[in-house]
């Protein structure tokens, strides 16, 4: 790997965490790597906050693989000791929000670009996008520049997993659920608590195992999150809101889940959406046999990303770690982002050299 290609990672990553870049708010963060791409002398398209480039030698009648990650970050967690917006490099690490989830991971994707972008028969097209809104899930991100990319046999989304391989991701579905009674005073036998009411639902959100369990992602995971009811201590309440958090598999769809659920809850159940599918890709796809042949764990991610939005097969991985994403002061190691454009390097050399 050019040495070159680091420096650049590194100090691009730099750049990325002196400017805020909170989802929706991605706008400064973009015009920096447009800039960056200027200066490298390669063309790039923007929409919104997202930004993408294909390779110096595209040929529309190849095949493309994408390489995306997000640009947003989450706010500071309140925890922070250290001015999130100041990147500074001490023993090793790289301290500043957004430089593990996801900033390593694109930096390291975009240095990878920058290896393929010269080079001519490639058997694929290589194409960069860094998008926005990936922490909220927003609709300004990769699905509103779909249909300006070319067609994508597949993907690589650069999120922190250690350099290992995720071949598969659940989904996430949303449930804001109602569960009615009846107002009455709390002092007399009157009207119907609705927070009694939501109880036994509540217990079986907790309790309930569906039957069928994925081989990649293992088992549904539904958790009530958020429960909220009455007004003043003396009224019994009429409604009791609550939401659900329901990490799905490929075992089942979505529509397949919420008819389930509703068929054993009493209470209103409605889905704040139906995009964020699971994901994954072929045991016999050429990336997950490169991945055995390197000997490259593979697993099935429990967490979300933007692979639930990219309607092609795809795999999750790049350097930096889940476990410090949204922490109080998040950082990276500059070495795992080296080891990063040296994994994508070598991934890819296996499937479009």
């Amino acid at each position: 790997m050019d040495s070159s290609l680091y420096e650049k990672a590194t100090n691009l990553l730099i750049k990325f965490i002196a400017v805020p870049s909170f989802s929706k708010e991605e706008d400064e963060v973009a015009s920096v790597l447009e800039e960056f791409f200027e200066k490298e002398r390669v063309h790039s398209y923007r929409k919104g906050n997202n930004v993408w480039a294909r390779n110096q030698y595209f040929d529309p009648a190849k095949p493309t693989v994408l390489l995306n990650s997000h640009l947003d970050t989450v706010k500071p967690n309140p925890q922070y000791t250290r001015d999130p917006f100041k990147p500074e490099i001490i023993d090793g690490k790289l301290y500043g929000l957004g430089s593990n989830d996801a900033g390593g991971p694109l930096v390291s994707l975009i240095a990878t670009f920058l290896h393929y972008y010269p080079q001519q028969n490639l058997k694929y097209n290589v194409m960069l996008a860094a998008t926005a809104e990936e922490e909220i899930s927003g609709t300004g991100g990769v699905e509103s520049i779909w249909s300006s990319l070319p067609p994508v046999d597949f993907a690589i989304v650069g999120e922190p997993t250690l350099c290992q391989m995720a071949t598969a991701e659940k989904g996430l579905m949303v449930l804001d659920c109602i569960a009615r009674g009846k107002a009455g005073h709390a002092a007399r036998e009157e009207g119907i608590n609705a927070i009694y009411e939501a109880l036994p639902d509540i217990e079986w959100f907790r309790n309930y195992k569906f039957p069928i369990v994925s081989k990649t992602l293992g088992p549904i995971k539904m958790t009530v999150t958020i429960i909220n009811a009455g007004k003043q201590h003396n009224v019994v309440p009429a409604e009791c809101h609550y939401t659900v958090d329901v990490r799905v598999t490929d075992a089942y769809s979505l529509e397949e889940l919420l008819e389930e659920i509703r068929k054993n809850v009493k209470s209103e159940v409605s889905p704040r959406s139906l995009r964020m599918r699971p994901s994954g890709i072929a045991e016999d796809h050429p990336l997950v046999k490169a991945a055995i042949k390197l000997g490259i764990e593979r697993y099935g991610s429990p967490t979300t990303s933007d692979q639930a939005l990219i309607p092609a097969p795809s795999i999750k991985m790049g350097p930096g770690d889940s476990a410090r994403s949204h922490t109080a002061d998040e950082f990276i190691y500059a070495d795992e982002i080296r080891k990063g454009i040296e994994t994508y390097i070598k991934v890819l050399n296996e499937v479009i050299l």
